[in-house]
Protein backbone atom coordinates (compact mmCIF):
# COMPACT_ATOMS: atom_id res chain seq x y z
CA UNK A 1 0.00 0.00 0.00
CA UNK A 2 1.36 3.49 -0.33
CA UNK A 3 1.28 6.08 1.88
CA UNK A 4 -1.43 8.11 2.83
CA UNK A 5 -2.01 11.22 0.83
CA UNK A 6 -0.89 14.71 2.03
CA UNK A 7 -3.72 16.79 2.69
CA UNK A 8 -5.46 18.99 0.12
CA UNK A 9 -3.74 22.26 -0.86
CA UNK A 10 -5.74 25.20 -0.73
CA UNK A 11 -5.21 28.63 -2.34
CA UNK A 12 -6.16 31.77 -1.48
CA UNK A 13 -8.08 34.44 -3.56
CA UNK A 14 -11.48 33.45 -2.21
CA UNK A 15 -10.55 30.16 -1.13
CA UNK A 16 -12.43 30.50 2.31
CA UNK A 17 -15.79 31.00 0.49
CA UNK A 18 -14.77 28.51 -2.57
CA UNK A 19 -12.61 25.79 -2.95
CA UNK A 20 -10.19 25.83 -5.63
CA UNK A 21 -11.30 21.95 -7.22
CA UNK A 22 -9.00 22.32 -9.80
CA UNK A 23 -5.97 22.24 -6.91
CA UNK A 24 -8.38 19.69 -5.04
CA UNK A 25 -8.49 17.28 -7.93
CA UNK A 26 -4.88 17.95 -9.61
CA UNK A 27 -3.24 14.73 -8.26
CA UNK A 28 -6.00 12.73 -9.37
CA UNK A 29 -4.77 11.66 -12.80
CA UNK A 30 -7.88 9.36 -13.90
CA UNK A 31 -10.59 11.28 -15.28
CA UNK A 32 -13.11 8.78 -14.51
CA UNK A 33 -12.54 9.78 -10.89
CA UNK A 34 -12.34 13.47 -11.25
CA UNK A 35 -15.07 13.26 -13.06
CA UNK A 36 -16.98 11.48 -9.65
CA UNK A 37 -15.26 14.36 -7.56
CA UNK A 38 -16.65 17.04 -9.65
CA UNK A 39 -20.22 15.92 -9.60
CA UNK A 40 -19.77 15.24 -5.95
CA UNK A 41 -19.16 18.95 -5.21
CA UNK A 42 -22.26 19.87 -7.05
CA UNK A 43 -24.21 16.96 -5.72
CA UNK A 44 -23.50 17.65 -2.16
CA UNK A 45 -23.37 21.36 -2.37
CA UNK A 46 -25.32 23.40 0.86
CA UNK A 47 -27.85 25.65 -0.36
CA UNK A 48 -26.42 28.92 -2.22
CA UNK A 49 -27.35 32.20 -4.02
CA UNK A 50 -25.84 30.65 -6.90
CA UNK A 51 -28.89 27.79 -6.46
CA UNK A 52 -30.99 31.19 -6.48
CA UNK A 53 -29.31 32.63 -9.11
CA UNK A 54 -30.05 29.05 -11.34
CA UNK A 55 -33.85 29.11 -10.55
CA UNK A 56 -34.06 32.73 -11.06
CA UNK A 57 -32.22 32.15 -14.81
CA UNK A 58 -34.34 29.58 -15.79
CA UNK A 59 -37.42 30.78 -14.13
CA UNK A 60 -37.55 33.93 -15.64
CA UNK A 61 -38.29 32.88 -19.74
CA UNK A 62 -40.64 30.15 -18.06
CA UNK A 63 -42.64 33.12 -16.73
CA UNK A 64 -42.74 34.67 -19.76
CA UNK A 65 -43.46 31.67 -21.89
CA UNK A 66 -46.55 30.83 -19.41
CA UNK A 67 -47.67 34.68 -19.24
CA UNK A 68 -48.06 34.30 -23.23
CA UNK A 69 -49.67 31.19 -23.48
CA UNK A 70 -52.39 31.83 -20.53
CA UNK A 71 -52.78 35.52 -21.96
CA UNK A 72 -54.68 33.71 -24.94
CA UNK A 73 -58.35 33.83 -23.83
CA UNK A 74 -58.02 37.06 -23.03
CA UNK A 75 -56.49 38.14 -26.21
CA UNK A 76 -59.34 36.28 -28.64
CA UNK A 77 -61.73 37.64 -26.74
CA UNK A 78 -60.49 41.34 -27.15
CA UNK A 79 -59.57 40.39 -31.20
CA UNK A 80 -63.23 39.27 -31.36
CA UNK A 81 -64.31 43.11 -29.96
CA UNK A 82 -62.10 44.60 -31.92
CA UNK A 83 -62.42 42.69 -35.68
CA UNK A 84 -65.27 41.01 -35.29
CA UNK A 85 -67.96 43.44 -34.51
CA UNK A 86 -70.38 42.03 -37.14
CA UNK A 87 -70.32 39.05 -35.28
CA UNK A 88 -71.49 41.11 -31.66
CA UNK A 89 -68.27 41.39 -31.12
CA UNK A 90 -66.80 37.48 -30.94
CA UNK A 91 -64.67 35.15 -32.47
CA UNK A 92 -65.39 32.86 -34.90
CA UNK A 93 -64.58 29.25 -33.03
CA UNK A 94 -62.47 28.03 -35.67
CA UNK A 95 -60.12 31.33 -35.51
CA UNK A 96 -59.89 31.05 -31.58
CA UNK A 97 -59.24 27.49 -31.44
CA UNK A 98 -56.42 28.25 -34.39
CA UNK A 99 -54.59 31.06 -32.08
CA UNK A 100 -54.94 28.32 -29.52
CA UNK A 101 -53.50 26.20 -30.80
CA UNK A 102 -50.40 27.82 -32.65
CA UNK A 103 -48.36 28.38 -29.43
CA UNK A 104 -49.12 24.46 -28.66
CA UNK A 105 -47.79 23.89 -32.57
CA UNK A 106 -44.75 25.77 -32.57
CA UNK A 107 -43.97 24.34 -29.17
CA UNK A 108 -43.98 21.07 -30.66
CA UNK A 109 -41.48 21.61 -32.94
CA UNK A 110 -39.24 23.73 -30.06
CA UNK A 111 -39.15 21.21 -27.62
CA UNK A 112 -37.44 18.94 -30.59
CA UNK A 113 -35.41 20.69 -32.01
CA UNK A 114 -33.94 22.95 -29.46
CA UNK A 115 -33.79 19.43 -27.35
CA UNK A 116 -32.04 17.58 -29.72
CA UNK A 117 -29.72 20.98 -30.21
CA UNK A 118 -29.07 21.18 -26.36
CA UNK A 119 -27.46 17.40 -25.93
CA UNK A 120 -25.47 17.85 -29.89
CA UNK A 121 -24.16 21.73 -29.49
CA UNK A 122 -24.13 22.11 -25.60
CA UNK A 123 -26.94 23.48 -23.03
CA UNK A 124 -25.03 27.63 -23.16
CA UNK A 125 -25.19 27.89 -26.44
CA UNK A 126 -29.29 27.31 -26.99
CA UNK A 127 -30.18 28.81 -24.09
CA UNK A 128 -30.21 32.83 -25.16
CA UNK A 129 -31.24 31.91 -28.50
CA UNK A 130 -34.64 30.48 -27.37
CA UNK A 131 -35.14 33.93 -25.14
CA UNK A 132 -34.29 36.02 -28.16
CA UNK A 133 -37.27 34.34 -30.22
CA UNK A 134 -39.61 34.52 -27.85
CA UNK A 135 -38.54 38.47 -27.44
CA UNK A 136 -38.74 39.16 -30.79
CA UNK A 137 -42.27 37.15 -31.69
CA UNK A 138 -43.47 38.62 -28.62
CA UNK A 139 -43.08 41.92 -29.45
CA UNK A 140 -43.60 41.35 -33.20
CA UNK A 141 -47.05 39.72 -32.18
CA UNK A 142 -48.13 42.98 -30.56
CA UNK A 143 -47.09 45.08 -33.17
CA UNK A 144 -49.10 43.39 -35.87
CA UNK A 145 -52.81 44.23 -37.50
CA UNK A 146 -55.25 43.52 -40.41
CA UNK A 147 -54.64 44.75 -44.04
CA UNK A 148 -55.96 43.94 -46.85
CA UNK A 149 -53.61 41.31 -47.77
CA UNK A 150 -53.49 39.54 -44.83
CA UNK A 151 -55.91 39.01 -41.64
CA UNK A 152 -55.44 39.63 -38.34
CA UNK A 153 -56.03 35.69 -37.27
CA UNK A 154 -53.01 34.44 -39.79
CA UNK A 155 -50.42 37.09 -38.93
CA UNK A 156 -51.18 36.69 -34.65
CA UNK A 157 -50.74 32.61 -35.83
CA UNK A 158 -47.41 32.89 -37.63
CA UNK A 159 -45.73 35.05 -34.34
CA UNK A 160 -47.42 32.71 -31.82
CA UNK A 161 -46.31 29.97 -33.74
CA UNK A 162 -42.78 31.39 -33.99
CA UNK A 163 -42.92 32.38 -30.05
CA UNK A 164 -43.72 28.51 -29.24
CA UNK A 165 -40.67 27.60 -31.19
CA UNK A 166 -38.61 29.40 -28.33
CA UNK A 167 -40.50 27.61 -25.12
CA UNK A 168 -37.53 26.38 -23.28
CA UNK A 169 -38.86 23.65 -21.32
CA UNK A 170 -36.18 21.16 -21.82
CA UNK A 171 -33.13 23.90 -21.16
CA UNK A 172 -35.05 24.90 -17.96
CA UNK A 173 -35.47 22.01 -16.80
CA UNK A 174 -32.20 19.73 -17.33
CA UNK A 175 -29.39 23.43 -16.86
CA UNK A 176 -31.27 23.65 -13.07
CA UNK A 177 -30.90 19.56 -12.44
CA UNK A 178 -27.42 19.68 -13.83
CA UNK A 179 -26.18 22.43 -11.17
CA UNK A 180 -28.86 21.29 -8.38
CA UNK A 181 -27.56 19.51 -5.14
CA UNK A 182 -29.24 16.24 -5.23
CA UNK A 183 -31.11 16.76 -2.13
CA UNK A 184 -32.85 20.06 -3.07
CA UNK A 185 -32.96 19.14 -6.89
CA UNK A 186 -36.76 18.26 -7.14
CA UNK A 187 -37.39 21.52 -5.03
CA UNK A 188 -35.03 23.76 -7.26
CA UNK A 189 -37.23 22.25 -10.68
CA UNK A 190 -40.27 23.44 -9.22
CA UNK A 191 -39.54 26.58 -7.97
CA UNK A 192 -38.34 26.90 -11.99
CA UNK A 193 -41.92 25.33 -12.90
CA UNK A 194 -43.92 27.59 -10.51
CA UNK A 195 -43.03 30.73 -12.27
CA UNK A 196 -45.55 29.68 -14.84
CA UNK A 197 -47.92 30.07 -12.11
CA UNK A 198 -46.77 33.71 -11.94
CA UNK A 199 -46.93 34.01 -15.44
CA UNK A 200 -50.68 33.63 -14.96
CA UNK A 201 -50.77 35.69 -12.19
CA UNK A 202 -49.14 38.68 -13.90
CA UNK A 203 -51.52 38.18 -17.34
CA UNK A 204 -54.27 38.75 -14.76
CA UNK A 205 -53.09 41.66 -13.19
CA UNK A 206 -51.46 43.62 -15.79
CA UNK A 207 -55.07 42.94 -17.32
CA UNK A 208 -56.64 44.11 -14.34
CA UNK A 209 -54.46 47.31 -14.48
CA UNK A 210 -54.76 48.27 -18.42
CA UNK A 211 -58.87 47.42 -18.20
CA UNK A 212 -58.82 50.49 -14.98
CA UNK A 213 -56.69 52.58 -17.43
CA UNK A 214 -59.27 52.38 -20.01
CA UNK A 215 -62.14 52.53 -17.93
CA UNK A 216 -63.84 55.95 -19.36
CA UNK A 217 -63.79 54.80 -23.02
CA UNK A 218 -64.93 51.16 -22.15
CA UNK A 219 -67.67 52.56 -20.10
CA UNK A 220 -69.19 53.93 -23.26
CA UNK A 221 -70.47 50.75 -24.72
CA UNK A 222 -72.87 48.11 -22.53
CA UNK A 223 -71.90 44.69 -24.80
CA UNK A 224 -69.19 43.48 -27.20
CA UNK A 225 -71.34 44.07 -29.85
CA UNK A 226 -71.38 48.12 -29.58
CA UNK A 227 -67.77 48.23 -28.50
CA UNK A 228 -67.22 51.03 -31.40
CA UNK A 229 -65.38 53.86 -31.63
CA UNK A 230 -63.39 55.12 -28.43
CA UNK A 231 -64.28 51.81 -27.14
CA UNK A 232 -62.80 49.57 -29.84
CA UNK A 233 -59.78 51.74 -29.92
CA UNK A 234 -59.46 50.96 -26.13
CA UNK A 235 -60.10 47.23 -26.49
CA UNK A 236 -57.12 47.46 -29.33
CA UNK A 237 -54.66 49.12 -27.17
CA UNK A 238 -55.71 46.56 -24.76
CA UNK A 239 -54.59 43.48 -26.26
CA UNK A 240 -51.00 44.80 -27.54
CA UNK A 241 -50.19 45.83 -24.19
CA UNK A 242 -51.07 42.75 -22.45
CA UNK A 243 -49.48 40.80 -25.62
CA UNK A 244 -46.27 43.09 -25.15
CA UNK A 245 -46.03 43.25 -21.55
CA UNK A 246 -44.21 39.93 -21.60
CA UNK A 247 -40.88 40.72 -23.20
CA UNK A 248 -40.34 43.05 -20.21
CA UNK A 249 -38.95 40.23 -18.01
CA UNK A 250 -37.51 38.35 -20.76
CA UNK A 251 -35.45 41.04 -21.38
CA UNK A 252 -33.90 41.38 -18.10
CA UNK A 253 -32.80 38.04 -18.42
CA UNK A 254 -31.56 37.73 -21.30
CA UNK A 255 -27.96 38.46 -20.24
CA UNK A 256 -27.76 36.00 -17.41
CA UNK A 257 -28.90 33.67 -20.03
CA UNK A 258 -25.83 34.36 -21.79
CA UNK A 259 -23.74 34.48 -19.66
CA UNK A 260 -24.80 31.39 -17.48
CA UNK A 261 -21.36 28.76 -17.53
CA UNK A 262 -22.00 25.16 -19.51
CA UNK A 263 -23.16 22.30 -17.02
CA UNK A 264 -20.52 20.63 -15.96
CA UNK A 265 -22.24 17.11 -16.57
CA UNK A 266 -22.53 17.79 -20.28
CA UNK A 267 -18.78 19.19 -20.52
CA UNK A 268 -17.42 15.76 -18.65
CA UNK A 269 -20.29 13.36 -20.60
CA UNK A 270 -20.19 15.06 -24.27
CA UNK A 271 -17.86 17.35 -24.67
CA UNK A 272 -15.27 14.95 -22.67
CA UNK A 273 -13.23 18.54 -21.68
CA UNK A 274 -12.50 17.23 -18.15
CA UNK A 275 -10.49 20.37 -17.14
CA UNK A 276 -12.62 22.61 -18.04
CA UNK A 277 -15.90 20.70 -16.69
CA UNK A 278 -13.59 20.72 -13.06
CA UNK A 279 -13.21 24.61 -13.67
CA UNK A 280 -16.67 25.40 -14.64
CA UNK A 281 -17.81 23.78 -10.72
CA UNK A 282 -15.93 26.50 -9.30
CA UNK A 283 -17.05 29.11 -11.33
CA UNK A 284 -20.89 28.50 -11.62
CA UNK A 285 -20.35 28.88 -7.63
CA UNK A 286 -18.52 31.83 -7.57
CA UNK A 287 -21.01 33.68 -10.11
CA UNK A 288 -18.55 33.13 -13.32
CA UNK A 289 -19.60 32.85 -16.40
CA UNK A 290 -17.34 29.68 -17.03
CA UNK A 291 -14.09 28.66 -15.67
CA UNK A 292 -10.14 29.44 -17.65
CA UNK A 293 -8.41 26.58 -17.14
CA UNK A 294 -4.77 26.45 -18.33
CA UNK A 295 -5.31 25.32 -22.31
CA UNK A 296 -2.00 23.18 -21.84
CA UNK A 297 -3.64 21.24 -19.14
CA UNK A 298 -7.11 21.55 -20.91
CA UNK A 299 -6.11 19.29 -24.22
CA UNK A 300 -4.01 17.02 -22.42
CA UNK A 301 -7.32 16.31 -19.89
CA UNK A 302 -9.32 16.11 -23.45
CA UNK A 303 -7.06 13.58 -25.03
CA UNK A 304 -7.51 11.79 -21.36
CA UNK A 305 -11.09 12.13 -21.43
CA UNK A 306 -11.49 10.52 -25.22
CA UNK A 307 -9.32 7.79 -24.24
CA UNK A 308 -10.39 7.08 -20.73
CA UNK A 309 -13.61 8.24 -19.50
CA UNK A 310 -15.94 5.17 -19.70
CA UNK A 311 -19.36 7.21 -20.46
CA UNK A 312 -20.67 6.18 -23.67
CA UNK A 313 -19.98 8.30 -26.61
CA UNK A 314 -23.62 10.18 -27.81
CA UNK A 315 -24.68 8.86 -31.08
CA UNK A 316 -27.63 7.81 -33.25
CA UNK A 317 -26.89 4.19 -33.41
CA UNK A 318 -26.06 4.65 -29.20
CA UNK A 319 -29.25 6.41 -28.91
CA UNK A 320 -31.44 3.72 -30.42
CA UNK A 321 -29.64 0.67 -28.70
CA UNK A 322 -30.58 3.09 -25.24
CA UNK A 323 -34.00 3.46 -25.93
CA UNK A 324 -34.70 -0.26 -27.58
CA UNK A 325 -34.39 -1.94 -23.97
CA UNK A 326 -37.59 -2.24 -22.26
CA UNK A 327 -35.86 -0.45 -18.55
CA UNK A 328 -35.20 2.45 -20.72
CA UNK A 329 -37.63 2.93 -23.40
CA UNK A 330 -40.64 2.35 -20.83
CA UNK A 331 -39.17 5.14 -19.07
CA UNK A 332 -39.46 7.67 -21.95
CA UNK A 333 -43.28 5.98 -22.48
CA UNK A 334 -43.89 6.70 -18.83
CA UNK A 335 -42.64 10.65 -19.17
CA UNK A 336 -44.08 11.34 -22.37
CA UNK A 337 -47.10 9.71 -22.12
CA UNK A 338 -48.32 11.02 -18.65
CA UNK A 339 -47.21 14.85 -20.00
CA UNK A 340 -49.27 13.99 -23.33
CA UNK A 341 -52.52 12.94 -21.00
CA UNK A 342 -52.15 15.55 -18.44
CA UNK A 343 -51.99 18.28 -21.65
CA UNK A 344 -55.05 17.35 -22.81
CA UNK A 345 -56.85 18.48 -19.87
CA UNK A 346 -54.44 21.21 -18.64
CA UNK A 347 -54.50 23.09 -21.49
CA UNK A 348 -58.43 22.11 -22.68
CA UNK A 349 -59.44 23.68 -19.25
CA UNK A 350 -56.84 26.19 -18.61
CA UNK A 351 -56.78 28.22 -21.92
CA UNK A 352 -60.60 29.12 -21.78
CA UNK A 353 -60.77 29.77 -18.25
CA UNK A 354 -62.73 33.38 -19.76
CA UNK A 355 -64.82 30.80 -21.71
CA UNK A 356 -65.89 28.26 -18.88
CA UNK A 357 -65.74 31.43 -16.28
CA UNK A 358 -68.70 32.62 -18.46
CA UNK A 359 -70.46 29.51 -18.73
CA UNK A 360 -71.20 29.10 -15.40
CA UNK A 361 -71.88 32.62 -14.51
CA UNK A 362 -68.33 33.98 -13.01
CA UNK A 363 -67.78 36.98 -15.98
CA UNK A 364 -70.40 39.38 -17.36
CA UNK A 365 -71.82 42.73 -16.62
CA UNK A 366 -73.68 45.45 -17.98
CA UNK A 367 -71.07 47.30 -19.57
CA UNK A 368 -67.06 46.09 -22.02
CA UNK A 369 -65.39 47.73 -18.73
CA UNK A 370 -67.09 45.16 -16.33
CA UNK A 371 -67.27 42.41 -18.48
CA UNK A 372 -63.17 42.58 -19.34
CA UNK A 373 -62.86 43.80 -15.49
CA UNK A 374 -64.81 40.53 -14.22
CA UNK A 375 -63.20 38.26 -16.72
CA UNK A 376 -59.71 39.39 -15.70
CA UNK A 377 -60.30 39.28 -11.26
CA UNK A 378 -61.83 35.63 -12.30
CA UNK A 379 -58.71 34.67 -13.75
CA UNK A 380 -56.69 36.35 -10.82
CA UNK A 381 -58.90 34.30 -8.30
CA UNK A 382 -58.50 30.65 -10.20
CA UNK A 383 -54.45 31.37 -10.32
CA UNK A 384 -54.69 32.43 -6.38
CA UNK A 385 -56.99 30.09 -5.19
CA UNK A 386 -55.90 27.29 -6.90
CA UNK A 387 -53.16 27.31 -9.42
CA UNK A 388 -50.05 29.43 -7.43
CA UNK A 389 -50.75 27.44 -4.23
CA UNK A 390 -50.57 24.06 -6.17
CA UNK A 391 -47.18 24.76 -7.54
CA UNK A 392 -45.64 25.82 -4.06
CA UNK A 393 -46.98 22.97 -2.48
CA UNK A 394 -45.02 20.60 -4.76
CA UNK A 395 -42.21 23.13 -4.09
CA UNK A 396 -42.34 21.98 -0.55
CA UNK A 397 -43.09 18.67 -1.05
CA UNK A 398 -41.67 17.09 -3.67
CA UNK A 399 -38.35 15.69 -2.38
CA UNK A 400 -39.82 14.71 0.57
CA UNK A 401 -42.82 12.82 -0.91
CA UNK A 402 -41.65 11.56 -3.94
CA UNK A 403 -42.19 12.33 -7.41
CA UNK A 404 -44.09 9.53 -8.52
CA UNK A 405 -46.69 9.40 -4.97
CA UNK A 406 -47.54 12.70 -6.14
CA UNK A 407 -48.14 12.68 -9.95
CA UNK A 408 -50.31 9.38 -8.69
CA UNK A 409 -52.16 11.04 -6.33
CA UNK A 410 -52.76 14.04 -8.78
CA UNK A 411 -54.17 11.50 -11.87
CA UNK A 412 -56.52 9.93 -9.29
CA UNK A 413 -57.55 13.28 -7.53
CA UNK A 414 -58.16 14.54 -11.17
CA UNK A 415 -60.25 11.85 -12.12
CA UNK A 416 -62.51 12.27 -9.73
CA UNK A 417 -63.13 15.90 -10.03
CA UNK A 418 -63.50 15.86 -13.49
CA UNK A 419 -66.33 12.58 -12.62
CA UNK A 420 -67.90 15.00 -10.42
CA UNK A 421 -67.85 18.10 -12.52
CA UNK A 422 -69.43 16.75 -15.82
CA UNK A 423 -71.56 14.08 -14.03
CA UNK A 424 -72.91 16.81 -11.37
CA UNK A 425 -72.99 19.01 -13.90
CA UNK A 426 -76.25 19.74 -14.04
CA UNK A 427 -77.17 19.59 -10.26
CA UNK A 428 -74.15 21.74 -8.82
CA UNK A 429 -74.47 25.46 -8.14
CA UNK A 430 -72.66 27.95 -9.57
CA UNK A 431 -70.48 28.10 -6.78
CA UNK A 432 -70.18 24.67 -6.53
CA UNK A 433 -68.65 24.72 -10.48
CA UNK A 434 -66.23 27.02 -9.06
CA UNK A 435 -65.35 25.25 -6.30
CA UNK A 436 -64.22 22.28 -8.12
CA UNK A 437 -62.56 24.44 -10.95
CA UNK A 438 -60.54 26.11 -8.50
CA UNK A 439 -59.75 22.39 -6.81
CA UNK A 440 -58.87 21.33 -10.54
CA UNK A 441 -56.02 24.27 -10.78
CA UNK A 442 -54.49 22.74 -7.59
CA UNK A 443 -54.64 19.53 -7.99
CA UNK A 444 -52.75 20.03 -11.88
CA UNK A 445 -50.31 22.64 -10.60
CA UNK A 446 -49.71 20.65 -6.91
CA UNK A 447 -48.81 16.77 -8.75
CA UNK A 448 -48.64 16.22 -12.73
CA UNK A 449 -48.27 19.20 -14.36
CA UNK A 450 -44.72 19.90 -11.82
CA UNK A 451 -43.87 16.43 -11.91
CA UNK A 452 -44.36 15.83 -15.39
CA UNK A 453 -41.87 18.52 -16.10
CA UNK A 454 -39.11 17.33 -13.19
CA UNK A 455 -38.78 13.65 -13.70
CA UNK A 456 -38.19 14.07 -17.38
CA UNK A 457 -34.95 16.39 -16.31
CA UNK A 458 -33.56 13.75 -14.09
CA UNK A 459 -33.96 9.81 -15.08
CA UNK A 460 -32.14 10.16 -18.42
CA UNK A 461 -28.18 9.86 -19.11
CA UNK A 462 -26.71 13.29 -19.68
CA UNK A 463 -25.88 12.80 -23.59
CA UNK A 464 -29.60 12.26 -23.99
CA UNK A 465 -31.07 13.91 -20.90
CA UNK A 466 -32.75 17.62 -23.42
CA UNK A 467 -33.69 15.47 -26.39
CA UNK A 468 -35.57 13.12 -24.12
CA UNK A 469 -37.18 15.82 -21.91
CA UNK A 470 -37.71 17.82 -25.38
CA UNK A 471 -39.71 14.46 -26.69
CA UNK A 472 -41.81 14.27 -23.27
CA UNK A 473 -42.29 17.95 -23.46
CA UNK A 474 -43.78 18.10 -27.37
CA UNK A 475 -45.86 15.01 -26.62
CA UNK A 476 -47.33 17.65 -23.99
CA UNK A 477 -47.97 19.75 -26.32
CA UNK A 478 -49.33 17.27 -28.74
CA UNK A 479 -51.68 16.64 -26.06
CA UNK A 480 -52.64 19.98 -25.77
CA UNK A 481 -52.79 20.62 -29.84
CA UNK A 482 -56.08 17.46 -29.16
CA UNK A 483 -57.31 19.83 -26.47
CA UNK A 484 -57.58 22.45 -28.32
CA UNK A 485 -58.68 21.20 -31.81
CA UNK A 486 -60.85 18.20 -30.96
CA UNK A 487 -61.86 18.00 -27.61
CA UNK A 488 -62.19 21.70 -26.55
CA UNK A 489 -64.61 22.57 -29.94
CA UNK A 490 -67.06 19.93 -28.64
CA UNK A 491 -68.39 21.85 -25.65
CA UNK A 492 -70.71 24.68 -28.20
CA UNK A 493 -72.19 21.04 -29.95
CA UNK A 494 -75.89 21.99 -29.98
CA UNK A 495 -75.59 25.40 -29.02
CA UNK A 496 -78.33 27.66 -30.40
CA UNK A 497 -76.86 31.39 -31.78
CA UNK A 498 -76.52 34.21 -29.23
CA UNK A 499 -77.11 31.96 -26.59
CA UNK A 500 -75.44 32.54 -23.16
CA UNK A 501 -74.11 31.16 -19.77
CA UNK A 502 -74.76 27.41 -19.60
CA UNK A 503 -77.03 27.19 -23.23
CA UNK A 504 -73.48 28.54 -25.40
CA UNK A 505 -71.77 25.90 -24.27
CA UNK A 506 -74.30 22.46 -23.80
CA UNK A 507 -71.54 19.87 -23.70
CA UNK A 508 -69.28 21.33 -21.48
CA UNK A 509 -70.49 18.87 -18.93
CA UNK A 510 -69.19 15.68 -21.55
CA UNK A 511 -65.79 17.66 -22.20
CA UNK A 512 -65.36 17.32 -18.36
CA UNK A 513 -66.05 13.63 -18.56
CA UNK A 514 -63.86 13.05 -21.56
CA UNK A 515 -61.16 14.79 -19.62
CA UNK A 516 -61.71 12.49 -16.94
CA UNK A 517 -61.01 9.38 -18.99
CA UNK A 518 -57.92 10.84 -19.77
CA UNK A 519 -56.42 11.59 -15.92
CA UNK A 520 -57.76 7.98 -15.58
CA UNK A 521 -55.21 6.37 -18.05
CA UNK A 522 -52.35 9.10 -16.75
CA UNK A 523 -52.18 6.80 -13.71
CA UNK A 524 -51.19 3.25 -15.66
CA UNK A 525 -48.55 5.71 -17.66
CA UNK A 526 -47.51 6.93 -13.88
CA UNK A 527 -46.29 3.40 -13.19
CA UNK A 528 -43.58 3.60 -15.94
CA UNK A 529 -41.61 6.43 -14.39
CA UNK A 530 -38.65 5.38 -11.44
CA UNK A 531 -38.62 7.67 -8.83
CA UNK A 532 -35.90 10.16 -8.60
CA UNK A 533 -35.64 11.84 -5.08
CA UNK A 534 -32.75 12.23 -3.03
CA UNK A 535 -30.89 10.06 -5.49
CA UNK A 536 -28.26 11.56 -7.78
CA UNK A 537 -28.58 11.71 -11.66
CA UNK A 538 -25.57 9.63 -12.37
CA UNK A 539 -27.54 6.79 -9.58
CA UNK A 540 -30.65 7.13 -11.85
CA UNK A 541 -28.93 6.78 -14.85
CA UNK A 542 -26.37 3.65 -13.48
CA UNK A 543 -23.47 5.40 -14.07
CA UNK A 544 -22.37 5.90 -10.49
CA UNK A 545 -20.20 3.55 -9.72
CA UNK A 546 -18.25 3.89 -13.72
CA UNK A 547 -15.11 1.35 -14.22
CA UNK A 548 -11.79 2.85 -13.26
CA UNK A 549 -9.40 3.13 -16.57
CA UNK A 550 -6.24 3.38 -15.26
CA UNK A 551 -3.97 5.51 -17.89
CA UNK A 552 -1.46 4.39 -19.21
CA UNK A 553 1.14 6.89 -19.46
CA UNK A 554 3.12 6.59 -16.35
CA UNK A 555 2.47 9.02 -13.29
CA UNK A 556 5.50 11.65 -12.72
CA UNK A 557 7.18 12.10 -9.88
CA UNK A 558 5.25 13.50 -7.00
CA UNK A 559 1.97 12.58 -8.12
CA UNK A 560 0.10 10.50 -5.61
CA UNK A 561 -0.92 6.68 -6.78
CA UNK A 562 -3.74 4.46 -5.40
CA UNK A 563 -1.91 1.27 -5.19
CA UNK A 564 -3.57 -2.30 -3.92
Amino acid sequence: MSEPAAPLAKTAGGNAAFHNFNNDFAHITNPNERRRLALAEIDKAPFGWYHVRACVVAGIGFFTDSYDIFAVGLLTTMLGIVYWPKSKGVMPTNSDTAIKVATSAGTVVGQLGFGALADIVGRKRMYGLELIVIIFATLAQALSSNSYSMNIVGVIIFWRVLMGIGGDYPLSSIITSEFAATKWRGAMMGTVFAMQGFGQLTAAIVMIIITAGFKESLLSAKTYATCQGVCGIAVDKLWRILIGFGAVPACIALYYRLTIPETPRYTFDVTRDVEKAVDDVTAYKAGKSEGNPDEIVRVQGRISGEKNLTIPKASFKDFIKYYSTWKNGSVLLGTAGSWCLLDIAFYGVSLNNPIILSTIGFSGGPTVYKILMNTAVGNLIIVLAGALPGYWVTVATVDAVGRKPIQLMGFTILTILFCIFGFGYNEIPNHGLLALYVLAQFFFNFDPNATTFIVPGECFPTRYRSTSHGISAASGKIGAIIAQSAIAPLRVRGAVKGATGHAASPWLPHVMEIFALFMFLGIFTTLCIPETARKTLEELNGEENVTVVEESVPASKGEHEDKE
